[in-house]
């Protein structure tokens, strides 16, 4: 049996895994070159609304799979950062004041109306495969945080310029998970490198964060048919008599 990479080794090869982040789909592409319309800019943000709702319902489940104290009384700050807590709203109504700063009305968010079957089903992918994988695998399957900050920054730097119908304000989401995704990467990364110790399974480490990765990028890939290619779920099909 070949011998476990170092932990640096094996930490340079989940970050070189950040090639195949959505940050390089075209349509991310597109939108930080300011080429998006305002239809496809909510198209997006309508659709990212459906992953913001269930990461909270994935770390829910990580958590009741973890018997660990420590890495629950850690790990549920991702929860409160997205249901918010006290007076914070938190990320979730984070993200619909982004939708309203892009003209999309509360009841248009939130009944997942715009919800395509393709970006459903990639998301609901992810929250099943956590609900049923080890906490530590659920962990794992976290780390495109690791290139999740430079993403925000991009949004923060261009959309003032790039997209100047969009209210200010709603760029709130994008600077607050700068600081939480950069605090997140680090407790989900140590314990990454601390289980993921033989080859076999710093191999499987790198399996689960492709999966990651896939689910990711195929969100886009149902966004760019519906709303770059203009051909939406049964597209040519005639609507049935019901």
């Amino acid at each position: 049996m070949s011998a476990p990479w170092t932990k640096d080794a094996f930490e340079q090869k989940l970050r070189a895994l950040g090639s195949r982040y959505h940050i390089y789909h075209p349509y991310q592409v597109m939108m930080n070159e300011g080429q998006l319309d305002r239809h496809q800019i909510q198209g997006w943000v309508a659709n990212r609304y459906y992953y913001q709702i269930k990461i909270p319902q994935k770390d829910a489940s990580l958590m009741a799979n973890c018997p660990d104290r420590d890495v629950r009384r850690a790990w549920i700050q991702r929860i409160l950062d997205h249901d918010g807590e006290a007076d914070d709203p938190g990320g979730i109504e984070a993200w619909i004041q982004l939708g309203l700063a892009t003209g999309l009305s509360r009841e248009q968010i939130t009944s997942q109306q715009m919800v395509l079957p393709g970006v459903r089903f990639a998301v609901d992918a992810y929250v099943n495969f956590v609900r049923q994988a080890s906490w530590q695998e659920g962990i794992c399957s976290s780390l495109t945080e690791l290139f999740a900050p430079q993403i925000h920054q991009q949004r923060i730097a261009n959309w003032p310029s790039k997209y100047p119908w969009i209210d200010d304000q709603g760029l709130n989401y994008f600077r607050n998970r700068v600081q939480q995704a950069n605090r997140d990467v680090e407790h989900g990364l140590a314990l990454t490198l601390e289980y993921f110790n033989t080859i076999d399974l710093q191999h499987r480490a790198l399996q689960i964060l492709q999966f990651k990765l896939e689910v990711l990028w195929s969100m886009l890939d149902a966004m760019y048919m519906a709303y770059i290619n203009k051909m939406p779920p049964f597209y040519g099909t005639q609507e049935p008599d019901l």
